[in-house]
């Protein structure tokens, strides 16, 4: 079963993010209280996804344990491919989102984690970027449900 594992937000750039139960969005704009909240945001910071698999993955293959939430995504998903998404249309909880375009890892998110191998890592791991086409809340433990 595909669902939202944790959620994260951060009122300002540059802030560590700090985890939450649930997040409110509203369609187009974003989470209310993060950091990319805005009146026509643009589709690509409206709201990000990442796979707790992926993450996993890179703290067994280094001997880390980076956290979750500092990977600076506002979603953690647990059972679904990610990168699947781009272009489809599914359900996070009773919030309908499309995937716009896949996150690509950054220069900031290195240097936050010192790591110096995160883009070569997340390169096609980094997680979804999504459009919020309805507004309600969302939260961890919410059901993932792709539309066919």
């Amino acid at each position: 079963m595909s669902k939202v594992y944790k959620l994260g937000i951060t009122n300002n750039n540059n802030q560590k993010i700090r985890e939450v139960n649930s997040i409110e969005v509203l369609a187009n704009q974003g989470i209310i209280g993060d950091r990319h909240f805005k009146e026509f945001n643009d589709p690509y910071s409206q709201l990000s996804l990442i796979e707790s698999e992926n993450i996993d993955y890179y703290n067994i293959k280094y001997g880390l344990n980076i956290p979750y939430i500092d990977f600076r995504r506002n979603i953690i998903t647990k059972g679904i491919r990610l990168n699947d998404l781009v272009g489809k249309k599914f359900l996070v909880g009773e919030v309908e989102l499309e995937g716009v375009d896949l996150c690509r890892p950054c220069r900031h998110l290195c240097e936050l984690l010192d790591q110096d191998n995160i883009i070569k890592e997340f390169l096609r791991r980094g997680g979804l970027r999504c459009q919020i086409l309805s507004s309600s809340s969302i939260e961890v433990g919410n059901k993932i449900k792709v539309f066919n």
